[in-house]
């Protein structure tokens, strides 16, 4: 089992870079074909792609592993009769997206030409949402290499249908090539669930009967996608209100505009995405470990449930705290490196630490989904919200520049930490 779960996190983080390293081009060609307008206009619509992606997957890929590693139901029944579940939810959404793309471009993005690409939104929802739900079956198994192939073809052919259509598009309208972009997921997420049905055991034989969803399945699904995916969505309402709540404190306490804005995006743009590195990591560890640790859980092996558990926060800290120590002792010297400036070196240097306890979050998470508290998990990251947003509107108002993010940022780390830990002792005791 231990080699197994080694195997699997090692499978995910290889493919994982791969994958990132092509995300990484292919934005790198978006934006020379697209130029600054189109990548501007990209940029625009994606937080409202991202949300409705969150509310497609249902956070399905998670539930479906964590039922199908419990070995109870049939895995054929419960992975096809998941299908219609999240095609219905589906449909919902894209009738949503259809009659509020009017109200979102003209209100909320306040620009017109987001209006076709927040459309095509809309297309490729349900194919995300298929290929979501075979995948949870794959992680359930501890079968990482399905996934990771279909990561890595899925972006090759993303980036030879942007290279090949989007300069054709962009003769017509900047419009029409973002809309191109967000369109392709539509080709390769077929893709990818093409490949994911090649890697199914062969001599499953698919009923009509298969599709229907059994009562007890879709409680035990729901149990962990409901409070997952409404935690998602409280964190992403907290992004979203964030700049708002800067903006309106600060200018209220003297600082002018430009100031905030300049700020906000060193830290948002440079510090933070550097403190996010080993989340490409840990993100990979907790993925390994969730079948691990529902099987320990069913089986009330408390014992190989606290090994697992201790080498999943080992694997973490053997990656943070490395980059912790860089960024903390020569922070300038990557900030040079990666972005051509030294701004942000104060803020890695307070927030590297901190960020050092959300590293060994994931898998304490993990281990919350695992033993069926995924609401608890729901709980806590809203009551970390929570102070955070006091923690921001309080502080603005002590004149210190944008640390109040800062303050804010730790304090919602350190209770969230705290209350994960808390929550893993009692299981482990």
């Amino acid at each position: 089992m231990k080699e197994r779960f080694i195997k699997s996190t090692i499978i995910l983080i290889i493919g994982g870079g791969i994958t990132k390293i092509l995300g990484m081009v292919i934005r790198i060609c978006m934006t020379r074909l697209a130029g600054l307008e189109g990548i501007s206009l990209y940029m625009l619509v994606n937080p409202t792609f991202s949300l409705f992606m969150t509310m497609s997957q249902f956070s399905l890929p998670n539930s479906v592993a964590k039922v199908v590693a419990e070995d109870k139901y049939n895995n054929k029944k419960l992975v096809l009769g998941a299908i219609p579940l999240t095609l219905i939810l589906n449909v919902m959404l894209i009738i949503i997206i259809i009659l509020a793309a009017p109200f979102i471009t003209t209100y909320l993005l306040k620009d017109p030409r987001c209006y076709l690409p927040i459309l095509a939104i809309a297309l490729v929802l349900p194919f995300d949402a298929i290929s979501s739900v075979i995948r949870g079956y794959f992680f359930g198994k501890q079968k990482m290499l399905p996934h990771v192939l279909s990561n890595i073809l899925e972006q090759i052919v993303r980036l030879i249908l942007i290279l090949w259509i989007t300069p054709s598009l962009m003769k017509t309208s900047v419009t029409n090539a973002v809309t191109w972009f967000i369109m392709v997921n539509v080709f390769s997420e077929s893709l990818s669930i093409t490949i994911l049905y090649f890697f199914l055991p062969k001599k499953i034989k698919i009923e009509k009967e298969d599709f229907i969803p059994q009562k007890e399945e879709v409680k035990d699904l729901l149990q962990i996608s409901i409070p997952t995916t409404t935690g998602r969505l409280i964190s992403s309402l907290s992004y979203f209100l964030e700049p708002i709540i800067l903006t309106l404190c600060l200018t209220k306490a003297g600082y002018k505009n430009e100031f905030i804005t300049t700020e906000y995006g060193v830290i948002t743009g440079y510090a933070l995405p550097m403190l996010a590195l080993p989340n490409f990591f840990t993100g990979a560890i907790s993925s390994a470990l969730l079948p691990v640790l529902t099987k320990e859980y069913a089986r009330k092996n408390k014992k190989e449930l606290k090994k697992k558990l201790q080498l999943g926060i080992f694997f973490s800290l053997l990656i943070g705290i490395p980059v912790t120590i860089l960024l903390v002792t020569i922070p300038t010297l990557f900030l040079k490196r990666i972005y051509h400036t030294s701004h942000g070196a104060n803020y890695l240097r307070i927030l590297a630490p901190i960020f050092l306890l959300s590293y060994i979050e994931a898998p304490l998470g993990t281990l919350l989904q695992a033993t069926n508290r995924a609401s608890k998990l729901m709980v806590y990251n809203l009551c970390g919200v929570i102070l955070k947003t006091m923690t921001l509107f309080l502080t603005c108002f002590l004149k210190i520049g944008l640390y109040p993010l800062v303050i804010a940022l730790s304090a919602n780390i350190l209770l969230t930490t705290f209350l994960h830990l808390r929550e893993a002792k009692k299981i482990l005791t």
